[in-house]
């Protein structure tokens, strides 16, 4: 079966992980035909944005995308493409797998827990305004809608994946309007699904028990910036962001995506690590339903990274994104 998916390569380093990834589709025989669309800081000087219409248009046509990191310009400059196009195709779940792969360096040997945010609202809204000179104000928008909806994918991600609880993170000591309405969403989906263990826990003390005790922990549901946040937190528990997958996820459109920026300083160098690259691509391939080429994928990759001689660069080697790939690719030729 021939798929069609848009590609987006991104900025950065984004080209050089993007295509490290379609390399390792190739090498398993996924017959792919990609719909490549340009995002980010190159779309700027041609469209004079960063997300232009003919990515949206390409997503809503093919269902589903792999896409690089796009630079997020801090404190000035355009708005995140990354938010708007979540925005646009109501890519409400973002879901992140943080699970430690033996041979990469890191403090815990038993971390496999999933990391679900809501992706539409709450600060990300980004409904901030200059009250007077000196005061800014920016407003925490939290709906019935978006917090019952997260909470139904979460507690059915779940079943599917036979997970067995759930910690819902919130901060209703203090936001009791706001994170009451997500925490009380949340308890009213759990009665719908006993089988799921469920459990609250505040954000702060969710971070302080994070680093004490991850293995503790399957599934934690979280409202935007909280899941923002946690999730770069989890992948620091298993090495980092260049190990860990991501998908945005809706009822219609799923865009798979490496979780770490463009690294703009060692573009071009070939010394970018390309793997949460490609285990987002293998995220894809479970969602095609191509199990066995993805499982395929993650043994050899496993296996090169337990060898421990083609890491680049930020995970302790000296390898090349090539010679990296090109390792994973002979693995899976010869598995």
């Amino acid at each position: 079966m021939k798929y069609k998916v848009t590609l987006i390569p991104g900025d950065g380093i984004g080209p050089e992980v993007t295509d490290a990834a379609k390399r390792v589709l190739e090498s398993v025989q996924i017959d792919i035909n990609w719909e490549e669309v340009d995002a980010g800081m190159s779309s700027i000087s041609k469209y004079g944005k960063p997300l232009p219409d003919q990515v949206i248009n390409s997503i809503k046509r093919n269902k589903i995308a792999l896409k690089g990191p796009l630079t997020t310009m801090v404190a000035k400059g355009f708005n995140s493409a990354n938010v708007e196009l979540r925005k646009k195709l109501d890519l409400y779940a973002n879901v992140r797998p943080i699970f430690k792969i033996p041979g990469i360096e890191s403090r815990y040997d038993k971390v496999d827990l999933i990391v679900i945010r809501e992706n539409t609202e709450d600060l990300y809204s980004g409904i901030e305004h200059i009250i007077s000179p000196g005061v800014a104000e920016s407003l925490k928008v939290i709906t019935k809608h978006a917090s019952s909806r997260i909470a139904k994918f979460a507690f059915q991600y779940a079943q599917k994946h036979g997970r067995k609880k759930i910690t819902v993170v919130h901060k209703a000591n203090i936001m009791k309007l706001t994170d009451g309405l997500f925490l009380d969403c949340a308890r009213d989906i759990s009665k719908k699904f006993p089988d799921i263990e469920y459990e609250e826990m505040i954000v702060d003390n969710l971070s302080m028990q994070l680093v004490l005790n991850p293995e503790r922990f399957d599934i934690l549901l979280l409202s935007n910036l909280y899941g923002d946040i946690i999730s770069d937190l989890c992948a620091g528990l298993v090495g980092g962001l260049g190990v860990v997958p991501g998908s945005n996820v809706g009822d219609k459109y799923t865009v798979y995506e490496s979780v770490h920026g463009s690294a703009l300083d060692i573009a071009g160098k070939n010394i970018a690590n390309p793997l949460a690259t490609i285990l987002s691509a293998v995220l894809m391939l479970k969602h095609l339903s191509k199990n066995k080429e993805a499982d395929q994928i993650m043994s050899s990759i496993k296996e090169v990274v337990k060898d421990k001689q083609n890491l680049t660069p930020d995970l302790g080697g000296t390898s090349t994104t090539t010679a990296f790939t090109d390792k994973l690719i002979s693995k899976i030729y010869n598995s």
